[in-house]
């Protein structure tokens, strides 16, 4: 009797490329369950990053560690299967996967440094309020490298299906970093306006189904 063995590499990059998939929708999930159930919390107002204040706080705490450690697992899962399938001299199979690796880091130190409350959230938190302490520049850093790296990683991915003929997936790549970076600079620019925060927010959801898109095609 004959038995099948998988090696364990394979199998393990096809589960860490899975972790990329489930990623995307199971932070957006916990994030809009909370964002709708949360006493006081407008999303038109409040990013996400507000929700790790206040009693149930740790719910998203949690959230951005399971998603950054997801993201950093579907970093290493590309880069194994970028290595495998292409030649050294592909385009972005060595800084796209490090790139994404950088925004799951953003993720990770999100979670260590949470934001500071502010606009009225959590409740009892004055409307006006927008102190920054060590904390909040410390969430403050770690969203800048973990958006700065998705925005950089999709060029690079752009880069990348473009030099193996994937144009579909080089513009949908190319596409999301512009959108992303508008949004990023307009939330920064806007100063937590509702036009900002909604398009930001829109931005995090295609930046997450991208990141599902890529990780399904290379799985």
């Amino acid at each position: 009797m004959s038995t099948v063995t998988l090696p364990v590499a394979r199998v393990s990059t096809r589960a860490l490329l899975t972790g990329g998939v489930v990623a995307g929708p199971l932070y957006v999930a916990v994030w809009l369950s909370q964002a709708f159930t949360r006493d006081g919390f407008d999303i038109t107002r409040h990013p996400a990053s507000l929700l790790s204040n206040g009693g149930p706080g740790w719910i998203q705490t949690t959230n951005f560690i399971v998603s950054g450690l997801l993201c950093i697992g579907a970093a290493i899962g590309l880069r194994r299967t970028m290595a495998v399938r292409g030649s050294s001299g592909v385009r972005g199979r060595v800084w796209g996967p490090r790139l994404l690796a950088a925004y799951g880091l953003g993720l990770l130190l999100a979670a260590a440094f949470p934001a500071d409350p502010a606009a009225g959230f959590p409740v009892g938190t004055p409307a006006d309020y927008a102190e920054i302490s060590s904390r909040g520049m410390g969430h403050f850093v770690a969203g800048t490298i973990g958006f700065s790296g998705l925005i950089a990683a999709c060029f690079v991915f752009g880069a990348h299906f473009r030099a193996v003929g994937r144009r579909t997936f080089a513009r949908f790549s190319v596409v999301t970093g512009i959108l992303f970076f508008a949004a990023f600079a307009g939330l920064s620019a806007g100063a937590g306006s509702r036009p900002t925060i909604i398009a930001f927010d829109l931005a995090v959801i295609l930046g997450w189904t991208w990141i599902t898109a890529i990780c399904r095609d290379k799985r």
